[in-house]
């Protein structure tokens, strides 16, 4: 009950708290949710990277979306601003999603402390100072303000590259599918003209068979009464008109 009580409190001080934030402070923050990386909703919640957790993420989600909110914000682009805090808090509270950027953020720690370490190896005064700190001095390092900047580029980097690989991917197989569905419609395309070709085929069959029919008739004997040219018959020495061959030599 005592939990309850203090969720309601809470929650009564941030719309009090909020009730009396002032009209530029609203402006300047629908500016700064605008103008954020748009890969990374860590940027969008103000949440550094270690604070993942769902219940912070609704927590700090709650508390920026009554500063923007577009019925207390009289700002042209609020409900812009509004929408991309709630997309912000929808993908970090995806288990996926919010692995997959604290994967990149690992990566970018390891590629800074790859560099920084090439650094120590150069600078003999920062490397005596890290050995003797054992170590200490690496820790605070990655505290500091410095680190903490650079992380947050080398974060849009690595998220910038990895957008564009799947981007990249997304077009070849779309390339691919496109290339497919164009074979697909040629063959069909063939098959249909081979259809039409055997069904046209097929519709002059009788009319083949009519010509035909018509060919053999024409070839039988003549009928009685039809003159008919005479027959050579060269063998026959009396007939006058037989032309007999002239023998040669």
């Amino acid at each position: 009950m005592g939990e309850s009580n203090g969720s309601v409190d809470e929650d009564l001080l941030l719309k009090e708290f909020f009730a009396e934030v002032s009209e530029v402070e609203r402006d300047n923050e629908v500016v700064r949710i605008l103008s954020c990386f748009k890969l990374n909703p860590f940027e969008f919640l103000k949440l550094p990277f270690d604070s993942s957790s769902p219940e912070d993420v609704k927590k700090q989600y709650r508390k920026l979306s009554l500063m923007v909110h577009p019925d207390k914000c009289k700002h042209p682009q609020a409900k812009e601003a509004f929408g991309a805090l709630a997309k912000a808090q929808q993908q970090l509270l995806d288990h996926q999603e919010r692995d997959y950027i604290l994967s990149q953020v690992t990566a970018a720690k390891e590629e800074l402390r790859v560099k920084r370490k090439k650094q120590l190896k150069k600078d003999t005064a920062s490397k005596l100072k890290s050995l003797v700190d054992e170590g200490k001095s690496e820790q605070e390092y990655e505290q500091s303000e410095e680190f903490q900047q650079q992380l947050k580029l080398k974060v849009r980097e690595l998220l910038t590259e990895q957008e564009w690989r799947r981007r990249k991917m997304a077009m070849r197989i779309s390339e691919e599918e496109g290339r497919v569905k164009k074979d697909e419609e040629e063959q069909k395309e063939m098959w249909k003209r081979k259809r039409e070709h055997e069904e046209q085929w097929e519709g002059t069959r009788e009319q083949r068979v009519s010509s035909w029919r018509d060919f053999m008739k024409s070839g039988k004997k003549s009928k009685k009464g039809e003159l008919r040219p005479p027959k050579l018959k060269t063998e026959d020495p009396n007939k006058s008109y037989v032309q007999r061959p002239v023998k040669r030599g």
